[in-house]
């Protein structure tokens, strides 16, 4: 799907998804490793990086 680097960084870097209700957010990758960044949506804490297709 991405070609270049560039649309990857922009599409897939600090991107996390909720592994409750499955809603996208972007965040500081050492924020998430610390528990700081909860889910907007469900106030979660359990967090997964995007998957590459």
């Amino acid at each position: 799907m991405v070609k270049f680097q560039e649309a990857e960084a922009r599409l897939l870097r600090n991107v996390f998804v909720c592994r409750k209700c499955k809603s996208k957010l972007r965040a500081p990758n050492l924020k998430v490793v610390q528990g700081k960044v909860n889910c907007r949506k469900c106030g979660g804490k359990a967090l997964r990086s995007v998957r590459k297709k």
